[in-house]
């Protein structure tokens, strides 16, 4: 089950981070997934309401209260689905490159 809103290498990156470090802040998850943070919070939006993470209240400091996320069951499976997809997609990229790359060593044998 994929969220249409939330592109494959982006829910791969949200889902794997909130997965390592569940009271990530927004702004945190948005510096380190590479995107503003109004698209983090949309992104986060879209997979809370799609079922994948759900979103609890902790209090980091006396006067602070903060959001912890979790993945569900459904967002479990949904990160190895879409880490299998994202793996796929690699590996083809890396036979591209590396075709790439053996045909620029060629030409510049060629011009050398």
């Amino acid at each position: 089950m994929s969220s249409p809103q939330v592109p494959d290498e982006l829910r791969y990156l949200l889902l794997k981070a909130i997965t390592q470090n569940p009271e990530i802040s927004q702004r945190e998850l948005a510096h380190l997934v590479g995107v503003s943070l109004g698209k983090t919070n949309y992104c986060l939006k879209a997979l809370v309401e799609a079922g994948l993470v759900k979103v609890g209240n902790f209090a980091r400091s006396n006067r602070k209260l903060n959001y912890a996320y979790m993945l569900t069951p459904k967002g479990v499976a949904e990160k190895t689905a879409v880490t299998v997809r994202f793996l796929k997609k690699k590996q083809i990229q890396y036979v591209q490159l590396r075709r790439e790359i053996e045909t620029l060593k060629g030409e510049t044998e060629i011009m050398g």
